[in-house]
């Protein structure tokens, strides 16, 4: 079982955790893990994009010569996708980009994903994270004595909305419950502070 560090909010070692080999140490499936990542930045995009078609366009219902005889090539509209204003013949519509993957396959990216942050030394336990109230300083304060980059990542046992509303001001700094655990942010982020609450919550729900 891969072992690390217990700290408390000072960024003093209080001792050591064993984690569970099933879920922070698994063979790393990078293909699962880009699989997750794709589908979650599919799942956020809006989709929204459109152009219209010669049935759209205003205009363009009288035939612009006759059929034949005037030397030029035969017409029906000047709103074909071929006249300068005319509709677009294969233009994007609104449409959604979401799909889904299977259970397993999403477990298994999130447990690659906590297993990379494990062997790379990314990963932090604390042994709790508590603010008296909202306060970006406490979070700056919390985190410098950590020494972590600009990319942080907080993951609480429950949506702590002190921690939460803490953090939100921070550039590049985000606070997730055990709940919101996700590939993309596991990977955005190069550092992971986790609750040892958190931690038994992840292996309850993983292992």
């Amino acid at each position: 079982m891969p072992k690390v560090a217990v700290y408390d909010m000072t960024g003093a070692k209080t001792g050591e955790m064993e984690l569970n080999d099933s879920v922070f140490g698994v063979e790393i499936n990078e293909a699962v893990v880009h699989q997750a990542v794709v589908m979650q930045l599919a799942s956020q995009r809006q989709g929204n994009h459109a152009t219209k078609t010669r049935s759209m366009v205003r205009g363009g219902g009288r035939k612009p010569w006759k059929q034949k005889g005037t030397g030029r090539a035969r017409s029906g509209s000047i709103r074909s996708p071929l006249w300068v204003g005319g509709g677009v013949a294969f233009g994007p519509h609104p449409r959604s980009y979401k799909f889904s993957m299977p259970r397993k396959a999403r477990r298994l990216a999130i447990k690659s994903a906590l297993t990379a942050k494990v062997n790379d030394g990314e990963l932090m336990v604390v042994e709790s994270i508590n603010f008296a109230e909202p306060k970006t300083k406490d979070v700056v304060n919390f985190l410098g004595n950590f020494e972590a980059p600009a990319k942080a990542l907080i993951i609480t046992a429950d949506n702590d909305e002190n921690v939460a509303k803490s953090s939100r001001n921070i550039p590049g700094v985000k606070s997730i419950g055990t709940i919101g655990l996700n590939v993309f942010d596991l990977l955005h982020h190069d550092k992971v502070l986790v609750t040892k609450e958190a931690v038994a919550k992840i292996e309850e729900v993983l292992a």
